[in-house]
């Protein structure tokens, strides 16, 4: 991470616990009441607004949104991201890692594998190697969510044509 969360004052509102490297709540999402991540959310918004250009906090916002289950927020400020800076580690496995859990596990495969390009040492390499293993494993157990890339005119079409038939056929037989 770089020297943009060093802005993050060392106290947030009410919270008295330090900041570090990376915002306490994603060491457990478990131990974070929906009040503290709301607040950690507000603070890391406004941190967001105040350094457009940091990778680092939106990032961590997309990682916040995502532990409160906004789903759409979180790939939009994630993507955002990483168009920011396409050489941010964090920022392109985060990104994929919301893709896998969403299981987009195709898409989720492509950024995880950019992801791995970026490693900069053994423990991201082993991350992103990690997450690649597992979204590779559950493509081969088939629980991924199906690609809708087929058009969808001529089904439509047919069903609309049965509606009528029927409905005509219901009520010239009455």
């Amino acid at each position: 991470m770089t020297n943009a969360l060093e802005l993050i004052p060392s106290r947030v509102g009410t919270l008295d616990r330090p900041i570090h490297i990376l915002p306490v709540p994603w060491r457990d999402p478990h131990t974070v009441s929906p009040e503290e991540l709301k607040e950690y959310i507000g603070f890391l918004k406004k941190a967001c607004q105040d350094n457009p250009e940091s990778a680092d906090l939106h990032t961590c916002l997309g990682m916040a949104y995502a532990m409160n289950y906004q789903a759409h927020d979180s790939m939009d400020v994630l993507e955002k991201a990483v168009k920011m800076d396409d050489t941010h580690f964090f920022a392109q496995l985060k990104y994929s890692e919301l893709l896998y859990r969403l299981r987009a596990l195709q898409r989720a495969e492509e950024e995880t594998s950019q992801a791995l390009n970026l490693a900069g040492n053994t423990w991201e390499l082993s991350l992103a190697r990690k997450q690649l293993q597992e979204i590779r494993r559950l493509r081969r157990e088939g629980t991924q969510r199906p690609e809708l890339n087929k058009p969808l005119r001529k089904p439509s079409i047919t069903l609309m044509v049965m509606m009528v038939i029927i409905t005509l056929a219901m009520v010239l037989f009455r």
